[in-house]
């Protein structure tokens, strides 16, 4: 039986496979060729560690399946997004871990972004713009987009289920569970999305202001620009005859130069910020909305009890879904995170329901 250990690198050795194979650059995807053969090489070799026949071992995982058909759909910047995440999860463990038992930081345990990096560095044919466009790949919010997803539904399961049951414990599951639970839906996606429109618009017009004193110092003084992206890319460990050289070809099409000096010197990535704030807000809104719908559905047609039950089964299978769909970026068990992620929701909404209760009882009194 596979370990926990060896299958997270199958599942990465297929999932940079399917990266090079939906890859257009040749070069990138020479690149995730390479790491899909590194993390086969480590799978094989924790396999013979382990006494495991390595005939038939390389199978992945139903999260790699799941975020590889999630490629297909919505595009491989999300598979990425997400692998980075466990990579960068891994090292950071690894880290802690040696810290903790006061054992030596080799350097190896750093996440493989650094080796994805060093990997296209030593291409012969690398260029600037290839360099670059791979760092806003590895940087892209295509794995926060999915947990964006699951958590927005998540908070509006969650915060209604809490809601309606609190209500529901008040008036015995009859009169006005459903204009609260509906009222709670309403309020909660507004206030979401009103937050993510202020968030998105407020980074937006600080990043512009930003990105224009850039365009200016690019157009008044393009020796000195030139000069500091070379100094960014030496900083970075590469050779300075190469560094000099990116930062000249960089500098050929002064817009793509705002674009990479934009990213290098002030952390923003120009593409990120042409997305609709109202976009966002509407996402928002619709993400919370999908999970806060769930408790208040069985009020649509019934009242008592019966709707209560209801209310709560299908508010369990929700929590459970959403917590098998954590495991996505965390790696952990399907059924200890689904389960986890039940028994909170219903400690919350059995904590509000008692206060209705208690509250009703009073009122009634």
């Amino acid at each position: 039986m596979k370990n926990k250990s060896i299958q997270t690198e199958i599942d990465a050795w297929f999932l940079y496979q399917k990266l090079a194979e939906h890859e257009s650059d040749e070069t990138i995807a020479q690149v995730f060729k390479k790491m899909s053969d590194i993390e086969r090489g480590h799978a094989e070799a924790f396999a013979r560690k382990e006494n495991l026949p390595v005939v038939g071992l390389m199978q992945p995982s139903w999260r790699a399946k799941t975020l590889n058909l999630i490629g297909k759909i919505f595009g491989y910047n999300y598979v990425l997004g997400s692998l980075m995440d466990t990579e960068k999860g891994i090292s950071g463990a690894v880290l802690s871990q040696k810290k903790k038992n006061n054992q030596p930081v080799t350097g190896a345990e750093t996440n493989h972004v650094k080796i994805l990096r060093a990997i296209l560095e030593k291409e012969e044919k690398v260029t600037g713009a290839q360099l670059s466009r791979f760092e806003s790949r590895h940087r892209s919010v295509g794995g926060n987009a999915i947990r964006a997803a699951v958590l927005g539904g998540n908070d509006g399961l969650v915060s209604n289920f809490s809601l309606v049951m609190g209500v529901a414990g008040a008036t015995a599951g009859n009169e006005g569970v459903l204009l609260a639970g509906v009222a709670g839906l309403l309020a909660g996606a507004l206030s979401m999305s009103l937050g993510e429109w202020i968030s998105v618009k407020s980074s937006q017009e600080l990043y512009e202001n930003q990105m224009q004193v850039e365009m200016e110092e690019l157009e008044t003084n393009p020796e000195g620009e030139q000069k500091e992206l070379a100094l960014i890319y030496m900083a970075k460990g590469i050779p300075e005859d190469q560094a000099a050289q990116m930062a000249a070809e960089i500098m050929k099409d002064k817009s793509h130069a705002h674009d990479v000096l934009v990213k290098e010197e002030l952390g923003i990535n120009a593409e990120e910020l042409k997305g609709s704030a109202m976009e966002a807000a509407l996402y928002s809104f619709f993400l919370f909305a999908v999970g806060a719908i769930i408790p208040v559905l069985p009020f649509i047609f019934m009242r008592g009890t019966n709707a209560i039950l209801l209310s709560v089964a299908l508010s369990a299978a929700g929590l459970f879904l959403i917590g098998a769909a954590i495991t996505l970026f965390t790696g952990r068990n399907v059924w200890f995170s689904g389960l986890r992620q039940v028994l909170f929701g219903l400690a919350a909404a059995a904590v509000t329901f008692g206060i209705g209760k208690l509250i009703g009882v009073s009122l009634g009194g």
